[in-house]
């Protein structure tokens, strides 16, 4: 029946997307040769409605459209993800930040899924948590200065050791591997001494001690675990992509982290376009605005066109223009015009900014079409 109805759609010159999209909905009504006619008719007529016109400012309208949402957006930074209490930027701040392609976007926070046999049992998924979240030696143990032995003194918690799937073994493997140096067993503690009488020195390795990650990944700061439908799904505070997806029992293919800059790094161009298509589009809609998807794809084509993320602004899209007025008209005019006047740079006046900048017709709408009037003469009928 599929095949009928791609059939009747010949002679419609529809993207595929929009063919396959109507054949499924005419196959699930089971939908008769007439009434698949009508139905074709009426979808391509949609279609030849939504398409951009010849000579349309696309971009202006984009700006527009995500602009004018923009201006309703709330300050607020932070704000509690339901019981999962997790702080996250929203609105404005977090739009900029996605924009601007923060390397350190202010809360990094990942949603790990993970594979069946995982997902299912939250025991297993607990034990996922405790190998991603990061552990430090105060988590698990009291750590205490002996200022008059010139001593640092740690106290492992053995119940608090057992949660983190350590021992105190393996702690204190992890304290003399990372800072280079030997402890003493004491009555269940250990022990290690400051070879020179300095309280500097003394002190410097404490909060060196403190900061210690003796298990876990070192920017994951906190895991949560949350039951969604029948499986369970991790958040954190904190991302690092890369580990995470390495680790035993995480479905990498459904994991995903905040963090633009991360994804493009580790996934690549293709992967940072939707992830700033997708991040944009959910920011605006908790905030309970509705922004048509194919503005914001074409902001994220212009980051990404030339295979690089690229922020909007000074430092990407804007400062990078190849007009030399556009990009004077943008910021920093006067620096703008001498470092063109010193490369001996001439504008071709393609662009839109710099044709009205020396009051010429700009390339949109009527102005992208070049017609001569053809002029009658007295032979001519």
């Amino acid at each position: 029946m599929k095949e009928t109805y791609y059939e009747l759609m010949k002679d419609y010159p529809l993207p595929d997307c929009v063919r396959s999209l109507v054949a499924e909905e005419l196959e699930k009504i089971n939908a008769d040769e007439n009434t698949a006619r009508k139905v074709i008719e009426r979808c391509y007529e949609a279609y030849l409605r939504n398409l951009v016109e010849p000579g349309e400012a696309a971009g202006i309208v984009a700006a527009q459209s995500i602009g004018e949402p923009g201006t309703q957006m709330t300050m607020r930074t932070f704000h509690y993800a339901g019981v999962a209490e997790i702080n996250v930027t929203l609105g404005l701040p977090r739009l900029i930040e996605i924009l601007d392609v923060r390397k350190n976007p202010s809360t990094p926070m990942m949603t790990i899924r993970l594979i069946p046999e995982y997902a299912k049992d939250r025991e297993k998924a607990r034990e996922v948590a405790n190998r991603i979240e990061a552990t430090y030696v105060t988590d698990v143990a009291e750590i205490v200065t002996d200022l008059r032995r010139m001593q640092i003194v740690i106290k492992p918690d053995v119940k608090a050791l057992e949660r983190k799937g350590l021992d105190r073994d393996k702690l204190k493997k992890k304290i003399e591997k990372s800072l280079k140096i030997e402890l003493e067993g004491v009555d269940g503690d250990f022990v290690l001494s400051i070879e020179e009488p300095s309280f500097k020195l003394l002190m410097d390795t404490f909060d060196k001690v403190k900061r210690l990650v003796v298990s876990g990944i070192k920017e994951i700061k906190r895991v949560i675990i949350r039951k969604e439908g029948d499986e369970y799904v991790l958040y954190t505070e904190g991302s690092n992509l890369k580990k995470v997806m390495k680790e035993k029992g995480v479905d990498y293919a459904r994991t995903v982290t905040n963090n633009i800059y991360e994804i493009y790094e580790v996934l690549g161009i293709e992967a940072a376009r939707n992830a700033v298509i997708n991040e944009a589009i959910s920011t605006l809609e908790e905030q309970g605005l509705e922004v048509d998807r194919r503005h914001i794809m074409l902001v994220a084509d212009v980051m990404t066109a030339d295979g690089d993320l690229k922020q909007i602004g000074r430092h990407g899209v804007a400062g990078e223009k190849h007009s030399i007025l556009a990009r004077a008209a943008f910021e920093m005019t006067v620096n703008n015009l001498l470092d063109a006047a010193v490369r001996g740079e001439v504008d071709e006046l393609k662009g839109i900014t710099e044709n009205i900048i020396v009051g010429q017709p700009i390339k949109l709408g009527t102005g992208d079409v070049e017609l001569v009037v053809k002029l009658f003469t007295g032979g001519d009928k």
